[in-house]
C-alpha cells in the first residue's frame, strides 16, 4: 500500500485529533497483560498483511504514535479503532472480537473493582455527604465535577472516568434489580455546579431514577439539628450468599471491610441517617420544589 498525497492529508488531520484510547495503569497487572496481548496480535496481523506502521496508520486514519503505543501495550484501544483495524486487515471479525477483552480493562482498576462488586450486589446502601452519588450523576454533571478537580485531570482522564460511571449505571437495568437506597444531602442538590442548566438536568434525572421500584432516594435537609453522617460517606453492599462489604472514611481509613463488627457500625450509622432524613415521598416533593426554584 502506497502513501499518496491524499493519504498524507489524512495523516495530518488525524494527528491533530485526540488519541482514541487510554493509558494503561502501570500498577494494574491484569490490564497490562490483556492490552499487551491485544497489541501483539494487532502487530502480528499488520506485519502478516505486509503493512508498515505508517501505511497502516494512514489506512485506519490514526497517527503513527498511537499505533506504536497500542501495539506495544502502552495504550488501551477504543472499540472504533479495533473495528477499523479489522476492516483494513481483512480480519473478518477476529480483531473486532478483541473489543470484549479490552472492554474488561478500559476503566481504572479501582472503578472496575467497584463495578464488579456492584454487579453482584442484591442490596446497596449508599450515602455521599459531598456530592450527588456517582451512580446517580448524569454524564454532564459528572463531567462538571471532574473538571473542577485540582490538580486537574487531563481531558483523557475526564472522559475515561465519565465512561466508567456511565457503564456502572447498568446496575439499574439488571433483572432482577438490586434494592438501592441513597441518602442525598440537601446542599449538594442546591449547588449549581456547572451552571443552573446542568443542575436542572440532574434534578430531573433524580426524579426519574426515584420512580424505579427498586430505588429509594432520601434527602437529608440542612435544618436537622442531629446528623449521624458527619464522619463521612457510607457504602454497604450485600450479596446473594449473605456476605457483605462496606466502606467509609470513618472505618479502616476508607478501605473495604467485611468484618462483622465493622459492618454493624456502618449499618447502624446508615440506619440512623435514613431515619433522620426525609422519607422517599417527602424527598421527591422536596426535589420537585428545588427544581421549581432552579
Amino acid at each position: 500500500m502506497s502513501v499518496d498525497g491524499e493519504a498524507v492529508r489524512v495523516r495530518i488531520e488525524t494527528e491533530q485529533t485526540d488519541e482514541p484510547g487510554w493509558e494503561v495503569d502501570p500498577d494494574d497487572d491484569w490490564a497490562l497483560a490483556v492490552v499487551a496481548t491485544v497489541g501483539r496480535q494487532l502487530r502480528l496481523r499488520r506485519e502478516a498483511a505486509g503493512l508498515r506502521v505508517g501505511e497502516f496508520a494512514v489506512a485506519i486514519g490514526y497517527g503513527e504514535d498511537l499505533v506504536y503505543k497500542i501495539e506495544s501495550g502502552k495504550r488501551i484501544p477504543r472499540p472504533e479503532y479495533l473495528d477499523k483495524a479489522d476492516e483494513v486487515l481483512g480480519a473478518e471479525g477476529l480483531v473486532a472480537a478483541m473489543k470484549e477483552d479490552v472492554k474488561k480493562v478500559r476503566y481504572p482498576k479501582k472503578v472496575r473493582d467497584l463495578a464488579q462488586m456492584e454487579a453482584r450486589a442484591v442490596e446497596m446502601q449508599l450515602y455521599d455527604p459531598l456530592n450527588v452519588h456517582g451512580l446517580l450523576q448524569t454524564p454532564d454533571y459528572a463531567r462538571g465535577l471532574l473538571l473542577m478537580r485540582r490538580p486537574a485531570y487531563s481531558e483523557e482522564e475526564v472522559e475515561r472516568y465519565i465512561s466508567a460511571r456511565v457503564a456502572r449505571k447498568a446496575v439499574f437495568e439488571r433483572d432482577p434489580a438490586p434494592e438501592l437506597s441513597f441518602v442525598l444531602e440537601e446542599w449538594t442538590l442546591r449547588r449549581p455546579l456547572g451552571g443552573k442548566a446542568l443542575l436542572r438536568q440532574q434534578l430531573n434525572h433524580l426524579l426519574e431514577i426515584g420512580q424505579l421500584r427498586s430505588v429509594e432516594l432520601q434527602v437529608m435537609p440542612m435544618d436537622r439539628d442531629e446528623h449521624a453522617g458527619l464522619a463521612g460517606g457510607i457504602e454497604v453492599l450485600k450479596f446473594e450468599d449473605g456476605s457483605m462489604v462496606g466502606r467509609s472514611p470513618a472505618v479502616s481509613n476508607g478501605r473495604p471491610v467485611s468484618e462483622p463488627r465493622q459492618l454493624r457500625i456502618l449499618e447502624l450509622r446508615y440506619g440512623i441517617i435514613r431515619a433522620q432524613a426525609l422519607t422517599p415521598r417527602e424527598s421527591r416533593a422536596f426535589i420537585e420544589q428545588l427544581l421549581g426554584e432552579t
